[in-house]
């Protein structure tokens, strides 16, 4: 009985590593499974099972389907005139098109919100107007105060018939409770989890979570930036950026949320209403905040995810550093940087570029504090300045570039955003839009420390930095 009990286990060792080995992924971490299942065979066959298996290869959405959802967007996007694209610009703008379809359009505006008294009334504001549909794509909607009031709030929507659809991921809102989804699906509201964790079904897929943070209302007027529904982000010392959208972009949003939506509910919605007609006076009643004239506002809204072919919003980022030619301001919640992007800010550094970082001094997770610290003094040590934030958490995940890009929406500088999580920025190609933003990031600037005047992190003792160096081995799960 032993024996075949140890000749079954080392078959199942045996053919988890050849798998490991087949996915042909990068070596190093290849090798890094295989010692973890050799050395641990139980342990590290559960975690491999959990979060080392490639889906990239997969397909959630065919492409008949995506054809079908990209239609409307790029019937408005041929209807658009005088489109200029700068040369500076072109090639990133052709590799989000080459490869996620994500279209540029021009006559935006860009409402910038840098915390949730800002966003919240907005966006209750905006839902109070909305007419025909309402489409949520959140990575977390708590059971708060404020979920409970947003929640309301759809539901009275949803009976004066509105049509409300909302996606919500599942490991994200493990500790919301049914009740709270039931209660609106009861008043009419669509409502679906993103990649629900049953065992066997989805269990392997546990590691790729839904981190978008989209809103559209009525096809007009968008949302992209950071901030979930919570009452967190108004209660305690949260610094984060969402962007409020109108003009053409919202097509953008659109179809990002209806792939989404395809994917969940397995409904092809292509309806020329969910993609109205920018005239100049829905421009003009749609943007309150910043009156939307004729510009060359040009922006993508650019998706990523486990499943596609490539990275696609880490090759925005790579080639956006490497483009760089004054400056590259990065804010970002965790800085667990893939080796592609690390090269590419080393490289931007060692060029001349004027490279900044700014993260929070104390972070929402520990772990990941610690694993960032190694991350931080190695750029500071290249040559950027790194700077920790101090009033509170910052949750922003922004880039400018050259006061002439900028990049705004759910994407981490980490393992998990670039690698495994689906994700949605907005990239901007305006000068206006990145002079705003880079007020953002100095304002922030301005309320942070220098890295170099942070003894501990900059010169820690043997045991602290051991402990950077373990943590730093789990980047790519945290």
């Amino acid at each position: 009985m032993y024996i075949l009990s140890m000749t079954l286990m080392w078959g199942i060792i045996a053919a988890t590593v050849i798998h490991v080995v087949m996915e042909n992924g990068q070596p190093a971490k290849t090798m890094g499974w295989a010692l973890v299942i050799f050395f641990l065979p139980v342990v590290g066959i559960v975690l491999y099972f959990f979060f080392g298996i490639n889906h990239r290869r997969e397909r959630l959405v065919s492409q008949r389907s995506l054809d079908q959802l990209t239609k409307r967007s790029m019937l408005n996007f041929v209807e658009q005139q005088d489109l200029h694209v700068p040369e500076s610009h072109k090639q990133l703008v052709d590799l989000f098109v080459n490869q996620n379809m994500s279209l540029p359009f021009k006559d935006n505006a860009v409402d910038i919100m840098t915390d949730g008294y800002a966003f919240f009334p907005e966006l209750l504001k905006d839902i109070g107007q909305a007419r025909h549909h309402i489409h949520i794509d959140m990575y977390i909607m708590e059971e708060d105060a404020l979920g409970r009031l947003v929640a309301d709030a759809l539901i009275d929507k949803a009976r004066e018939g509105v049509r409300v659809r909302i996606i919500y991921d599942d490991v994200g809102c493990w500790r919301v409770s049914h009740r709270f989804f039931e209660r609106m699906r009861e008043e009419g509201i669509e409502i679906y989890a993103f990649l629900p964790v049953r065992f066997p079904t989805f269990t392997s897929k546990v590691n790729y979570r839904n981190h978008r943070k989209l809103v559209i209302i009525d096809g007009s007027v968008g949302y992209i930036g950071g901030m979930n529904i919570a009452l967190r982000y108004v209660k305690t010392a949260w610094r984060d950026t969402m962007l409020r959208l109108t003009g053409p972009i919202v097509y953008g949003l659109q179809r990002a949320f209806l792939v989404d939506w395809y994917f969940v509910d397995r409904t092809l919605i292509t309806d020329r209403i969910y993609y109205p007609p920018f005239t100049a006076q829905q421009k003009s009643l749609t943007s309150h905040l910043s009156p939307l004239t004729s510009n060359n506002c040009l922006a993508q809204i650019v998706t990523s995810g486990p499943t596609t072919p490539y990275p696609e919003i880490m090759q925005g980022y790579v080639r956006a550093i490497t483009a760089a030619r004054r400056y590259i301001y990065i804010e970002t919640p965790y800085f667990l940087p893939n080796e592609p992007v690390l090269f590419a800010l080393k490289t931007a550094i060692v060029a001349g570029v004027d490279v900044r970082l700014l993260c929070p001094r104390h972070s929402d997770a520990r772990a990941t504090e610690w694993a960032s610290r190694s991350y931080l003094r190695e750029l500071h040590e290249t040559g950027a300045r790194v700077l920790l934030y101090e009033p509170g958490f910052l949750h922003s995940k922004l880039m400018v570039i050259d006061d002439a890009l900028t990049t705004c929406g759910s994407t981490n500088v980490d393992f998990r955003s670039f690698e495994n999580n689906f994700e949605a920025n907005i990239f901007i190609y305006d000068e206006g839009t990145a002079l705003r933003l880079k007020k953002v990031f100095l304002d922030d600037q301005s309320l942070s420390t220098p890295l170099d005047q942070v003894p501990s992190w900059l010169r820690p003792k043997f045991l602290p930095r051991l402990w950077e160096s373990l943590t730093r081995l789990l980047s790519p799960l945290l």
